[in-house]
């Protein structure tokens, strides 16, 4: 134990988050990404609402705070970037285990950037009063000519990662917390005026019937394992994200609240985007079950019914824009700190040259759905073929990592960092630890091989 603590001293140098509310909100920004807004509405579209829903929450309770935890516990422990982490912990035969999750929020960003450059697009569209219409077939040609058009796919992919390294320069106090002291709070104000305003529609309650009626016979297997598969994906595990959000907590922290506020508060954001989402589109008879073109094709077409459909418009896409931001800056730190730590490049230095590089690099997944639409790795373009690789392979190989090193191999160093603040009782150890070391790398295979085949 008092090696333990020589390590904790070692580091009291580094950054902590000045409180724990700032480090909570800024771990809930990472989670409640587009994942949320974007896709959380159409997956619960198509697999029944409840029938989704129900799952979803309770695998987010028992899994979600237990892969969350496990990646605190880690980033704590090490005081380092996932790769730093990984090598105080475990020796150096880990450090390469660590890296798996840096280079997975590397390539993430190469198209997520993409995304967050649509979303730019479209504000900027909502602003001008552009982005309306009851027209759905002119509607998907706008989307389609704005994912395809090179030079506006650069140039907003561009800026988009520009905000985002501008922030990050600042740090964690100055940058990412207060950033999202900012903005969640702003990004859960803009959900609720949207919901309030769905909600008014004339037959926005059959929205909440089909939302939250269960209908149990609508439950099946695949129902679960999307459930699973979305819990797993929405929380941000496996790209070293709370691994690095960890490495600045404090050892006064009681982890188990913070993992716990961070799950709750990922499942709340996803249900409210849920809420602002599904009445609407169903009160106008639209197809809940639209894919990504739900956000993008679906929701102008609302906005077009409603008195004032320009101003909720802005509302939406800033929201969207919002979540897309958050996300991104909890995805930048996981390579910046690894550039910091490894390489004892200053914040500034690592920022600019992580802009630069991701700059380059993102350009081909701002393409692939234009001039680049030819190419293809295993039958996908670059876009979808990036977001395979990484949510189908390196994530849940990180995961893997992660719960071997907290549950098998070192869970005497779990144990420590989780009573260091706050004694559990036994009881609890011994639950989490089955949970740890048996139950969440079964959930974590299901979901790869799930989604493999």
């Amino acid at each position: 134990m008092s090696l333990f603590r020589r390590e904790s001293s070692m580091s009291d140098a580094r950054s902590n988050w000045s409180s724990k509310t700032g480090m909570i909100l800024a771990a809930t920004g990472s989670a409640v990404g587009l994942g949320a807004i974007w896709k959380f509405p159409y997956m619960a579209g198509a697999n029944g609402g409840s029938a989704f829903i129900i799952p979803f929450i309770l695998m987010v309770l028992f899994f979600g705070v237990t892969l969350i935890l496990a990646e605190i516990i880690i980033g704590r422990a090490g005081r380092g970037s996932s790769v730093t982490s990984f090598r105080r912990i475990g020796g150096k035969f880990w450090a390469p285990l660590g890296f798996v999750g840096v280079l997975c929020a590397f390539l993430i960003m190469t198209y997520y950037s993409t995304v967050g450059g649509w979303c730019l697009t479209y504000l900027f569209e909502a602003i001008m009063g552009n982005a309306a219409s009851s027209d759905l077939a002119m509607l998907e040609k706008t989307f389609l000519k704005t994912v395809s058009t090179p030079v506006s796919a650069i140039l907003y992919q561009t800026l988009f990662l520009a905000i985002t390294a501008g922030v990050l320069i600042f740090g964690v106090n100055k940058g990412i917390e207060r950033i999202s002291k900012v903005l969640m709070p702003l990004l859960f104000v803009l959900m609720i005026v949207l919901i309030i305003r769905g909600l008014t529609l004339p037959g926005a309650w059959e929205g909440l019937k089909f939302l939250f009626s269960p209908k149990w016979d609508q439950v099946t297997a695949n129902s679960l394992l999307n459930a699973m598969g979305f819990t797993f994906f929405s929380l941000s595990v496996g790209m070293g994200i709370m691994v690095t959000y960890g490495s600045y907590i404090s050892h006064k922290e009681n982890l188990t609240t913070t993992a716990l506020w961070v799950s709750v508060l990922a499942f709340i954001s996803c249900i409210l985007a849920g809420l602002m989402v599904i009445p609407p589109v169903i009160a106008f008879g639209l197809n809940p079950s639209a894919g990504p073109g739900l956000t993008f094709i679906t929701m102008p077409a609302v906005f077009s019914h409603i008195p004032l459909g320009d101003v909720f418009a802005v509302c939406f896409y800033g929201c969207l824009l919002v979540a897309a931001l958050t996300s991104m800056i909890s995805l930048f730190e996981v390579p910046l700190a690894y550039l910091m730590d490894e390489f004892h490049f200053s914040r500034k230095t690592a920022s600019v040259l992580l802009f630069i590089v991701l700059s380059i690099c993102s350009i081909p997944s701002a393409l692939s759905m234009g001039p680049w639409a030819d190419y293809k790795i295993m039958d996908k373009n670059i876009f979808d073929a990036m977001d395979f690789l990484c949510c189908n392979i390196l994530m849940p190989l990180s995961a893997l990592f992660v719960v071997a090193m907290t549950g098998w191999f070192f869970f005497d160093r779990t144990k420590y960092e989780i009573n260091s603040s706050v004694k559990h009782s036994d009881g609890f150890m011994k639950f989490f630890r089955f949970m740890l070391a048996f139950v969440a790398p079964c959930f974590i295979v299901v979901v790869a091989i799930f989604n493999l085949i």
